[in-house]
């Protein structure tokens, strides 16, 4: 199965990443969202992305021009019907999802894989929402796409060997190393990752330590490039805290259950750099 176009759903943070590192590594790109406005500012963000790699003489001003020549914009799902591969990468909402895998099972040609870059949902259960489970997987990657190597392959109960080859290749293709996960909430990334951010959550709540201590603790304690607080900033509070809660919901555990301080910032929309405001405000 050679992959040689690939359609991203979503033109957000992780969908302008993953439509970047595909031009870059000579894929054409069908880059889909709900409007315009949206895919001008992905694709100006995508522009930027590579100018800062041409200042550190990573890629040429040539490599760049010859990258966003092969990306196309559209706000029509039609537009990725003769794609050998489509990534969805939208919000991180289970039903908003499956209106799109179904979306695509009847536009997409016969033969394409259908992935997501769904960072928590069940890949069997996306699966099951189409007429071809078996092409259906996660390719899960890390944020900023174009700097992180990390690419989770995320196999449903259904995918077949084929296509999870086939997907493997992709990610190596693309300069990422690709490693195999099976399906269960959150993987392995977040199932690891989130509870240590939501423990961040409490130890700030009840007063153990200040925000500033707790994330120099893990710095300078423990290596960390940034601290937890800092990378739920980044992240986005209300991706944090739906991840804990398909946690939650997933294993019926109470070690995830979602701190309330978290719960309590995304109500107030406080979501992190995305909003200039989480647990640091960047004005």
């Amino acid at each position: 199965m050679e992959i040689k176009k690939a359609g991203i759903i979503g033109a957000g943070t992780m969908g302008n990443g993953i439509a970047q590192v595909f031009a870059q590594s000579g894929l054409g790109v069908v880059l889909n969202d709900v409007s315009d406005a949206i895919l001008d500012k992905a694709l100006a963000n995508i522009g930027g992305s590579m100018d800062r790699l041409i200042k550190k003489e990573k890629i040429t001003a040539a490599d760049k021009d010859a990258a966003l020549k092969r990306i196309t914009k559209s706000t029509d799902l039609k537009a990725v019907a003769d794609c050998d591969i489509v990534i969805e990468a939208i919000i991180e909402d289970f039903e908003a999802k499956k209106k799109t895998f179904q979306s695509l099972d009847a536009v997409c040609k016969p033969g394409a894989i259908l992935a997501s870059n769904t960072s928590s949902i069940s890949i069997t259960r996306l699966a099951a929402c189409t007429k071809r489970p078996q092409q259906v997987i996660g390719m899960h990657f890390m944020n900023p796409v174009p700097m992180m190597a990390l690419a989770e392959i995320v196999r449903g109960l259904a995918t077949s060997d084929e296509v999870y080859k086939a997907t493997d290749e992709l990610a190596r293709k693309v300069g990422k190393t690709p490693v195999e996960t099976r399906d269960y909430p959150g993987f392995v990334s977040n199932r690891v990752l989130m509870p240590m951010i939501n423990e961040a959550c409490y130890t700030l709540m009840e007063g153990v330590a200040s925000r500033d201590a707790i994330d120099t603790v893990m710095k300078l304690g423990m290596a960390h490039p940034m601290g937890p607080l800092q990378l739920a900033d980044l992240i986005g509070l209300d991706v944090c805290l739906s991840i804990m809660e398909v946690l939650y919901e997933g294993f019926s555990d109470s070690k995830y259950r979602p701190c309330p301080l978290l719960k309590n910032m995304v109500a107030a929309g406080h979501l992190g750099r995305k909003t200039k405001k989480g647990f640091y405000s960047y004005e």
